[in-house]
């Protein structure tokens, strides 16, 4: 059985060469707060003139950022909130990163999902069992709290067999409170260029914004933990 047919890795191959030509050609250079700051007055005229067209090529080109896995992404969550403020923002990021790792997702599942279940062993087989049952609470959780780079969550979410549906929703919950965030920040930007400071998207991992969503990411565990109570006190 041939468990690697060509038109099943085109995807893949895809997204691995546009990765490639991103840092070949330099790209990063203009997907920075650098080049958005010393272009803000350009960039912010041009969205005042075109609102909805830049609310269009914003989600376009986050969402490439995201399927693409290129290294960006927290990036563009905060200068969604500069370009459209705080809330507009966190809702055209949230969209486009729902687009961005749902292609993803779809890439690695039908690239790669044969291939592993065939050499699945005893113990990750166990390990999708679970995932697949409790899929949800654990995807909202790591979508929650950032102790994994998001396109691996979405790259294992597809090799454990998850389903679309759920993680479509499970991301769609998990990610609203830290785009919030990233957005929040990228709202205060304007005010930071003209003082000639330099963003500081390491404020999400402060402990006063970390905490909380720890403690969300816990609550999304609770059924898990539940379910796993009910079992151990009926054996």
């Amino acid at each position: 059985m041939n468990l690697f047919p060509l038109g099943r890795l085109l995807p893949v191959a895809i997204l691995l060469a546009g990765l490639a030509t991103f840092f070949a050609l330099g790209l990063n250079r203009y997907l920075s707060l650098e080049t958005l700051s010393h272009n803000e007055a350009e960039i912010t005229s041009w969205v005042a003139d075109n609102r909805a067209l830049a609310i269009v090529t914003f989600i376009v080109i986050d969402a490439t950022v995201i399927a693409f896995s290129l290294p960006a992404s927290a990036g563009m969550a905060a200068a969604s909130g500069f370009l459209f403020g705080a809330w507009l923002g966190a809702a055209c990021s949230v969209v486009a990163t729902m687009l961005g790792s749902f292609t993803l997702f779809l890439a690695a599942h039908s690239a790669f999902r044969d291939f592993f279940r065939a050499r699945t062993s005893a113990a990750l087989a166990r390990l999708e069992e679970g995932f697949q049952r409790d899929g949800f609470s654990y995807l909202v959780f790591l979508r929650l709290v950032p102790v994994f780079p998001s396109w691996l969550v979405t790259i294992v979410t597809a090799l454990l067999g998850m389903k679309p549906s759920l993680f479509l929703s499970g991301t769609f919950v998990g990610i609203i409170p830290g785009t919030i965030v990233f957005a929040g920040i990228g709202a205060d930007f304007g005010r930071l260029f003209k003082t000639r400071q330099t963003p500081d998207l390491g404020a999400i991992f402060q402990a006063r914004t970390l905490l909380p969503l720890l403690g969300l990411g816990v609550l999304a565990l609770l059924p898990v933990l539940y379910r796993r109570w009910r079992r151990r006190s009926r054996s």
